[in-house]
């Protein structure tokens, strides 16, 4: 059974599974879900339309779902799903999408203190938004990405797997994977080293990503010609980083 505090508001239309634990005051909507073993700290809402994931745990003051902040947000739902083992610490945010879509959020993602996550995101799993961190309507952010406290994202633009966003970059631009950005605006200054060896990618692959990112970004050649010869490589980080970039010149 749910233990539901009794200073908490939990609309009688929200959906509860076993183990959920709502803290006082904090406030859950008609038609949010809430899946086992989730905890709602006091004062955290959990607003209508939203999903959220096995032992998903909401701190205080944050606030998950809602309308999304769009002029043209449209009449449809603003729905906000989100995956397992998610933290959303203090005063972070997100909003549900426009014109009905859903705002989705993977597993095992980190929302730290002031986060805002906009409408129609997507953001994959093993993530980690420091404070502050700011991704507008539309952005995706794919698997094992990090944010640095103070990091902004502009609309629509993506994050690659495994990317280092260091802290205050102003993204207005796609970022590839594997790699570290930082400045206003943000340009790529290396590989994600760390990140990759915390993912036990071999360090063959993290050698190779190396010189194909000193090739493309630092060696003064015109990206386009850098990047000849580079899809033929046999390592599938750079295989994927090449696909990437050609991807977003190709959008």
């Amino acid at each position: 059974m749910a233990r539901v505090h009794a200073a908490a508001i939990v609309d009688r239309r929200a959906e509860l599974a076993g183990n959920v634990v709502v803290g006082p005051y904090a406030i859950v909507e008609a038609g949010a879900v809430l899946s086992q073993g989730c905890v709602i700290h006091p004062h955290a809402v959990v607003r209508s339309r939203s999903f959220l994931g096995p032992r998903t745990v909401v701190h205080p003051f944050a606030v998950i779902g809602g309308e999304p902040q769009a002029k043209s947000g449209g009449t449809g739902p603003a729905r906000v799903e989100v995956g397992e083992g998610n933290v959303f610490r203090e005063h972070s945010t997100v909003h549900g999408g426009t014109e009905g879509r859903v705002t989705r959020i993977g597993a095992f993602n980190w929302f730290m203190v002031g986060s805002h996550v906009a409408h129609d995101v997507v953001v994959g799993s093993n993530c980690v938004l420091a404070n502050g961190v700011q991704l507008a309507g539309h952005v995706v952010v794919e698997d094992w990405v990090n944010f640095g406290g103070l990091s902004g994202v502009a609309q629509r633009a993506r994050i690659g797997e495994s990317a280092f966003v260091a802290a205050a970059a102003a993204c207005e631009r796609d970022v590839p994977p594997y790699v570290i950005v930082q400045g206003d605006r943000a340009r790529v200054r290396g590989v994600n080293v760390v990140g990759l060896r915390r993912r036990s990618v071999p360090e063959a692959s993290i050698l190779a990503l190396k010189r194909a990112v000193a090739k493309i970004w630092h060696s003064g050649t015109i990206r386009a010609q850098a990047m000849r010869g580079l899809d033929a490589e046999a390592d599938p980080y750079v295989r994927a980083l090449v696909r990437a970039l050609q991807m977003a010149a190709d959008a």
